[in-house]
């Protein structure tokens, strides 16, 4: 029996590469994508800590404080609505055109969409703006798709475990943004109070950050990032502007070297919606849907709880307390992937690392009904704060099941070439769950506080059972990773 046969979730990585030397990650370009990646977690999370409180501001809810979560959530869920709709279509468009111009279109979106964002002043204005930035940004899957081309099986799982750097500075400097910028007039009254634009938009200081940053992070990629498709169609080709080139002649001596190559291109070629769904697409597929499920479900309704008054539940903590909170889960979440988690998934394998993770989500929606409780007994004690910490430090470990989904859907994809089609299906996916989860979870948390559900905590206890439905899935993932044919 050879090496490769033997390989089992015992093993590390994705073949045999306990007997390969691991290839050194392509660092330029590699920061590159890490820095261009760091758009999204950004400009997602900037909005967060004063999101209750600009529903608030709006008066849309009538002075409803247990209404909040309701507008909250369809807010967090729009995006990914709209960016379901489209997911798809962008990624299989980065498998024809190259992956760069799909980039620098998803850039573009988000710092117009952010630009907007702060200057609405209606609810259906922001609705817009989170609109336009779900519907034109597919760089997600996109960029996991550039990952995978950076790199090889021996060091895929050390790239994975950078790939969080990103996420987690962006987890960490957006909610400090969101809360520290926003209402600058009455933060910084010596230095915003005679500004009349900034009492008239709020928040658009704080949407402007990531805005910029997303200007200068499409500069970088416009000027130094390198397309990894090995053959895409220039843009004004796939436009129809310019004609495609004549190809040359073959002469009898390149022949048969010519044909190979050939040959090779063509079965390389990324197959359709229908060749992809094969059962080991869409296992992955359903696992990272309900992954993300879970995740959202506890990313949308953390602010909401953390702002809602403690006698209806909540911590009632102001936006800036509330961005000091969050922004720890980012310098926990980087520190602990990029020094651990190509270590861990190495000693457990994927499926394991996977399963850890999604484990921990039930600790975690367990500290909420055990925060509030301990509020509204001993108001802003040392428990209190223990516990927001220690659920902030348990929520890390659902990093883990990231990185190793991420490999299960780069071993399930058919070629090479229809990575990016791959990565967009499940994408699509994940953007589904994450459009009914915010509104889902923020909806019933509200009802749960409004009519009283089992004390007000029926919505931590649907969260619990939907975590123990995710294990489930997460059970026919296989124990031996898929190798590409």
């Amino acid at each position: 029996m050879t090496a490769t046969q033997n390989i089992d979730e015992e093993t590390p990585l994705l073949t045999s590469c306990q007997s390969k030397k691991a290839t050194p990650l392509p660092w330029t370009q590699f920061s590159i994508v890490l820095f261009l990646q760091l758009a999204e977690p950004l400009t997602s999370n900037v909005i967060y800590p004063f999101m209750p409180q600009l529903i608030r501001d709006l008066g849309v809810t009538n002075g409803n404080d247990a209404a909040v979560g309701y507008y909250v959530g369809m807010m967090q869920s729009i995006f990914f609505l709209t960016q379901a709709f489209t997911v798809l279509h962008w990624a299989r468009l980065s498998d024809t055109i190259g992956r760069k111009p799909v980039i620098l279109v998803g850039l573009s979106g988000l710092m117009v969409s952010m630009y907007c964002f702060g200057l609405s002043r209606t609810f259906w204005g922001l609705v817009l703006s989170r609109s336009l930035s779900g519907a034109l940004n597919g760089n997600i899957g996109v960029i996991k798709s550039m990952m995978a081309e950076l790199t090889d099986e021996t060091n895929l799982a050390q790239a994975y475990a950078y790939m969080p750097i990103a996420w987690s500075t962006g987890c960490t400097l957006g909610p400090m943004i969101g809360g520290s910028l926003s209402r600058p007039a009455e933060q910084y009254p010596w230095l915003f109070g005679d500004s009349e634009f900034h009492k008239k938009y709020p928040y658009f200081l704080a949407c402007s950050i990531p805005a910029t940053f997303s200007a200068v992070a499409w500069l970088v990629t416009y000027r130094y990032l390198k397309e990894t498709h090995s053959n895409p169609t220039p843009v004004k080709q796939y436009l129809g502007i310019e004609s495609p080139e004549p190809k040359p002649l073959l002469t009898d001596d390149a022949s048969d070297s010519d044909s190979v190559d050939s040959q090779n291109t063509k079965e390389e070629k990324p197959g359709s919606i229908r060749s992809l769904l094969t059962p080991r697409v869409v296992i992955a597929a359903t696992n990272y849907a309900f992954l993300s499920l879970v995740d959202i479900a506890f990313r949308a309704i953390q602010p909401v709880f953390l702002s809602t008054p403690i006698e209806l539940g909540g911590l009632g903590l102001d936006p800036a307390r509330i961005g000091s909170v969050l922004s720890v889960f980012g310098i926990l979440n980087g520190f602990f992937q990029v020094f651990f988690f190509a270590a861990i998934h190495n000693r457990f394998g994927s499926k394991r690392t996977f399963m850890t993770g999604i484990v921990s989500a039930v600790p975690l929606f367990a500290c909420y009904p055990l925060m509030s409780w301990v509020a509204q007994r001993q108001g802003y004690s040392v428990l209190l704060w223990v516990l927001v910490y220690a659920q902030i430090a348990i929520s890390v470990g659902i990093s883990l099941s990231y990185g190793s989904i991420f490999i299960f859907i780069t071993a399930a994809s058919p070629n090479r070439a229809s990575l990016g089609a791959t990565n967009g299906l499940c994408q699509m996916t994940v953007s589904v769950m994450r459009a009914i989860g915010p509104a889902a979870a923020n909806s019933l948390f509200s009802i749960s506080i409004e009519k009283g559900l089992l004390g007000g905590w029926l919505v931590y206890y649907v969260l619990m059972a939907t975590t123990f439905a995710t294990m489930f899935v997460g059970s026919f993932l296989p124990n031996k990773l898929w190798s590409q044919n």
